[in-house]
């Protein structure tokens, strides 16, 4: 059984920053890929960002583009999204999520995804 775990949200001023964490347990963590998923009230997941198994591949939403920043350690089982220069419409909800078949790249179906975490609250103030 896979296990994500995020951490590193919080409230934050516009133009600041936040890492997020998101840790892996129960998976051969390299061959899978990772992606980052947000939601807002009443709104469906939005795809922000997403890497491949092996860390060669990379892909974002075009409004984190240049502000975010995805990587991982294979040898912690953990996925960072560095998150800079934030804005008030990136607050919500954000979740790491985990899968092995995807139908194109970047993979932005959060149907695709077979394991999620359980969230973690990014609120930027104004």
């Amino acid at each position: 059984q896979v296990q994500l775990v995020e951490s590193g949200g919080g409230l934050v001023q516009a133009g600041g920053s936040l890492r997020l964490s998101c840790a892996a347990a129960g998976t051969t963590f390299s061959r899978y890929t990772m992606g980052w998923f947000r939601q807002t009230s009443g709104k469906e997941r939005e795809f922000v960002a997403a890497v491949s198994g092996s860390g060669g591949w990379t892909g974002y939403e075009d409004s984190v583009k240049g502000r975010f920043t995805l990587s991982r350690d294979v040898a912690k089982n953990t996925v960072y999204l560095q998150m800079n220069s934030l804005k008030p419409e990136d607050t919500a909800v954000y979740y790491c999520a985990t899968g092995t078949s995807f139908s194109a790249w970047p993979p932005i179906r959060s149907s695709e995804y077979d394991y999620w975490g359980q969230g973690t609250q990014v609120t930027v103030s104004s």
